[in-house]
């Protein structure tokens, strides 16, 4: 009797031991996907342009494809990369933060620059359907490995323990808990005209069936509105990235100078709102800086590195 207490009262430690682990893990992936909440913003924001021109009954089986490249990414790529990252070259993941942070950059001034030319026309999916899937497909999977790596780069900063099961754990539940919210929410939103038109036309209710007619009528404002929050969302993280590196790395100014932009900000607004104001200025300073690094950014790949990668890229 007294060997099986004892082995109970060993079960119930080990039990109370998993338990803080799993809250732990819980805790630190709440918190470091807090932290990736741009990135993912602006993950959800992209993905849809993807499935644009298909026919409807391809919509959810290609948003399942580049959902299951998207787990691929994270947890078979990139999760044992941050786990190396951290046991073995912890001081390289600010420097990779930072190219992270240039390349969202990059994205999102492109992305206003083009907004604003007349010359870079929306094209159409035309050609052989299976084709063209696979390719669309597969530039979805490689856009997403950019912002999946950043995603968990920014998680592995935001882990406060060294265990590095922990950290193994909270990566994986970010990567999953990221992924099924980020391509739920891009299923719902490319079947939301669907849904609606089949309310409009076959609902019992007048209010369903009005209901669906504001769906199908407003689905395209809120997917252009949806591109510009993913495009602002692009510039804010990566200028933040770019000057909370900068201050890691012992260059504090831009950091100090939007600090005290955001105080003196907050301290015109009544003190309820000063909090709010201070974080809307340092997110609206950090997409401009993000911006205007972009800008300086395009060049630099239009000419250099785009057309090196083309020369080097094998036949």
């Amino acid at each position: 009797m007294s060997g099986l207490l004892a082995l109970l009262d060993d079960v119930a430690a080990i039990a109370k031991v998993a338990a803080a682990s799993v809250d732990d893990v819980i805790g630190q992936a709440a918190k470091a996907g807090s932290k990736a909440a741009g990135a993912v913003i602006d993950d959800a924001a992209v993905s849809p342009k993807y499935v644009h021109g298909f026919a409807p009954a391809r919509e959810l089986p290609i948003v399942w494809k580049i959902a299951k490249g998207s787990f691929f990414n994270k947890l078979v790529i990139l999760l044992p990369i941050a786990l190396l990252l951290s046991a073995f070259a912890p001081w390289a993941i600010t420097p990779l933060l930072m190219l992270g942070g240039a390349y969202l950059c990059f994205e999102g001034a492109e992305k206003i620059v083009h907004a604003f030319s007349h010359s870079d026309a929306h094209s159409k999916a035309t050609g052989d359907p299976e084709h063209l899937e696979e390719s669309k497909v597969q530039g979805a999977i490689k856009t997403d490995f950019i912002l999946s790596a950043e995603i968990m780069t920014i998680s592995l900063a935001a882990i406060t323990i060294d265990n590095i099961w922990v950290q193994a754990a909270v990566l994986a539940v970010v990567g999953i808990a990221i992924t099924v919210a980020v391509y739920g929410a891009v299923a719902a939103i490319v079947k939301a005209d669907d849904l609606g038109l089949l309310m409009a036309n076959s609902g019992r209710l007048g209010v369903t069936r009005a209901l669906g007619r504001g769906i199908v009528h407003w689905m395209p404002t809120f997917l252009f509105v949806l591109t510009w929050v993913g495009t602002a969302a692009m510039l804010w993280v990566g200028g933040q990235i770019i000057v909370h590196g900068l201050g890691q790395l012992g260059w504090h100014t831009p950091e100090e100078i939007i600090h005290g932009w955001a105080v003196t900000v907050g301290h015109m607004v009544p003190e309820n709102y000063m909090g709010a104001a201070e974080w809307i200025t340092t997110a609206f300073c950090d997409g401009v800086l993000g911006f205007l690094l972009g800008l300086l950014i395009i060049p630099l790949v239009t000419y250099v590195i785009a057309p090196l990668y083309r020369t080097l890229r094998p036949a």
